[in-house]
């Protein structure tokens, strides 16, 4: 049987615990009551420590083994939810207005919860296993201030896994690969400034609407004529602002946007051009042109070793494994603690993802059969890493 028997006794309770996290979502940096609840209940569980304060609302378990030993890993949820109005219309949505687990962080929370209880009951490995519940992966880059706070100084591992449930994968399904898994995220920000005028006189102004017209298309180059066909990269224009009134030209204009890459080299390519086709409008159109680039999270890339732990620990609880999927071009902040710690990455399918029920959209929902298997994986990753004698 894949799932451990006593968690599949508990199921019923990590169903219960999901569902209150879904009712009562909070946004990064703010889930002051996740954290207290968690907290609550590793300390019921047994754990050996339980600390607070990282990253203002993290929480850090500490499980010792029944054995001694100087090994240990860390195991990683995220906590926080979106800015999203819930329309699922299930019995325990969220009640705080404008605010949802729309991404299934309420799932993580419960399932390592679920895995701290059962290896805190049996203790069945050498070492110490650390259950880190992280706030502020949308966005808040929660994982680097808790990497900043002292996490690896204070809980010393020598590899952190993480996991995120993937719609569209079968139920029970894990999948991961030896590098990349998910894609550095940066945006920027460009202004262009020309010289305002009546809509009737053009000839008066310094366009910047035509510009920023140019501007997007000259970006869209960058990708199809400047990165090499096998590397992946994607820059997508997702903000225009321009102008108040349809007789009026504006001085200014701004362009924004998303860029998507799997490789410090792409990125780098993908930054230098577009200072370069700046550079170059503003001689062909008289304007001044400021781009603003911020690098935001990291390639997520997992290390060998540990890709082939958690896919051979996988293999004992999963309904399913692979290593040959494509790496998806959305990112995650576990890639912070990726850069200090070798580590593994996995997507654990959630089910059929139907029209709108898709990660990031009022119709989500975690599915709770997935539950045990998520617990199960993480309590014997830990059991795996860190063999008792």
């Amino acid at each position: 049987m894949p799932i451990i028997n006593r968690i599949a006794d508990f199921q019923d309770d990590m169903t219960e615990w999901r569902r209150d996290f879904h009712a009562h979502p909070e946004l990064g940096y703010e889930e002051v009551r996740t954290s207290a609840v968690i907290t609550e209940r590793l300390k019921a569980f047994g754990l050996d420590e339980v600390h607070t304060g990282l990253a203002g609302t993290g929480v850090v378990g500490v499980i010792r083994g029944s054995e001694p030993g100087e090994d240990a890993i860390g195991l990683r949820a995220d906590i926080d939810a979106l800015p999203i109005e819930e329309k699922t219309g299930v019995a325990y949505a969220s009640t705080h207005p404008g605010k949802m687990h729309a991404c299934g962080h309420d799932g993580h929370t419960t399932m390592l919860l679920g895995a701290a209880r059962y290896l805190a009951e049996t203790r069945r490995f050498a070492g110490t296993a650390y259950v880190i519940f992280q706030p502020a992966e949308e966005g808040g880059a929660g994982a680097r201030k808790m990497v900043e706070d002292g996490l690896f100084g204070r809980f010393p591992m020598r590899a952190v896994f993480g996991m995120h449930n993937w719609p569209g994968m079968p139920i029970g399904e894990i999948a991961a690969r030896v590098g990349p898994m998910m894609a550095a995220a940066d945006v920027f920000a460009i202004t262009i400034t020309g010289r305002g005028g009546h809509g009737a006189m053009p000839h008066e102004t310094r366009d910047p609407i035509v510009v920023a017209a140019t501007l997007v298309q000259m970006l869209q180059t960058i990708v199809s004529r400047n990165v090499k066909a096998l590397d992946n990269a994607v820059v997508s224009v997702t903000q225009i602002h321009a102008g108040d009134a349809h007789n009026v030209i504006p001085g200014t204009a701004q362009v924004g946007g998303t860029v998507r890459t799997f490789s410090r080299e792409a990125q780098d390519l993908v930054k230098e051009r577009m200072h370069a086709i700046a550079k170059g409008l503003e001689a062909s159109f008289d304007v001044e042109i400021e781009v603003g680039y911020r690098h935001g999270y990291p390639v997520t890339a997992n290390s060998e070793a540990e890709t082939e732990l958690a896919l051979a620990t996988a293999a004992d609880v999963a309904n399913r494994t692979g290593s040959d999927i494509e790496p998806a071009m959305g990112s995650e902040d576990f890639s912070f603690m990726l850069n200090e710690r070798p580590g593994c990455y996995i997507w654990l399918g959630n089910g059929p993802s139907e029209g709108e029920r898709k990660l990031h959209s009022a119709y989500y929902d975690f599915n709770d059969q997935v539950l045990p298997y998520g617990a199960s994986y993480w309590a014997r990753l830990v059991e795996r890493a860190l063999p008792a004698a």
